[in-house]
Formats: structure tokens, C-alpha cells, sequence
């Protein structure tokens, strides 16, 4: 898994379920620790643009939802790549308005990997469950967030279902 890879993972399952109820992993000591841990400054504005680049990909995952894609397009607002020149080539460097930058890589690191892994980035198949995953399985059909957790739950209840009927 790549930087960009890990870092939407950590971002979009910023918000699990926990005994049943939604837990925003963005707010407080928890947040600004998430976004210190990925070079953020984890000042309130900044984990404020980051929970709004979260729940917008989030719906553009689930829902394709347009309105998720013009939040995007306005978190990223502002946004320039310049080239420069290096002894070693080319490297373009990201300017965003200030404070702004940890949301921006998350939707450049959404982009990247939708691109990488189209139809792979995908919210997990347990309805109780927010968690997202990217399937990196030959055949393309991971379901859950994980086989531990929500996988054998799910296949617990279907064996339990058939069962009954």
C-alpha cells in the first residue's frame, strides 16, 4: 500500500460505527492527532476542510452523489502544481491556500487512487459498518472492510438466515 493508498483509508475510516454508533474520528485530540501523523497542522479549520473532503468523497464513492463532486472541486479550489526544475529532473510542487493542504492531498490522493484502481475503492458491505477499503484481490470481489470483523459477521448471519429457512 502507497502513501496516497494509506492516507485515504485513514481519512475516509476517520468515522466508524463503534457499538453501533457513528464515532467522528476528525473531532478533538484524535483528529488533530491524524492530522499531525500526515503532515497537517491539525488546526480546527484544517480538520474542518478535512471532514468536508471526507464526507463528500465518501457520498462520490457510495452515491456518485454531483453535489459531492462540485464540494470536491471547491476543496481543492485555489489549488496550483508548478514545475520545478531539480538536478534530477522534474518536480512539481503543490500550493494551496494556507492550511488547506492535508485536505487537498486526500481528494489528490482519492483521484489517484480511484485512478490506479478503478472500481476498486469501495465502501464496505456490511450496512452496519462505514469502513472503506480497496480491493487489491485478483478477481475484484473483496466486500468488507475486513474478513475479521464484517466478513465473517456477514457470513455468519447468511449461514444463520439459511438455517432458520
Amino acid at each position: 500500500m502507497d502513501r496516497d493508498e494509506e492516507l485515504l483509508l485513514a481519512v475516509l475510516n476517520s468515522a466508524p460505527v463503534i457499538d453501533g454508533r457513528p464515532v467522528d474520528g476528525l473531532d478533538g485530540e484524535a483528529g488533530r492527532q491524524l492530522a499531525l501523523g500526515w503532515g497537517g497542522t491539525g488546526a480546527e479549520e484544517e480538520l474542518a476542510q478535512l471532514r468536508r473532503a471526507r464526507n463528500a468523497i465518501q457520498s462520490v464513492i457510495r452515491t456518485h452523489e454531483p453535489s459531492a463532486v462540485d464540494e470536491l472541486a471547491g476543496v481543492i479550489e485555489g489549488v496550483v502544481r508548478a514545475p520545478r526544475v531539480t538536478p534530477d529532473g522534474v518536480v512539481w510542487d503543490l500550493h494551496s491556500p494556507e492550511g488547506n493542504g492535508l485536505p487537498v492531498d486526500t481528494v489528490l490522493a482519492w483521484s489517484s487512487v480511484s485512478t490506479r484502481f478503478p472500481g476498486r475503492l469501495r465502501a464496505c458491505a456490511n450496512d452496519e459498518c462505514n469502513l472503506f477499503l480497496v480491493d487489491h484481490s485478483r478477481p475484484g470481489t473483496a466486500k468488507w472492510c475486513s474478513m475479521a470483523k464484517c466478513g465473517n459477521r456477514m457470513k455468519a448471519r447468511t449461514h444463520a438466515s439459511r438455517s432458520r429457512g
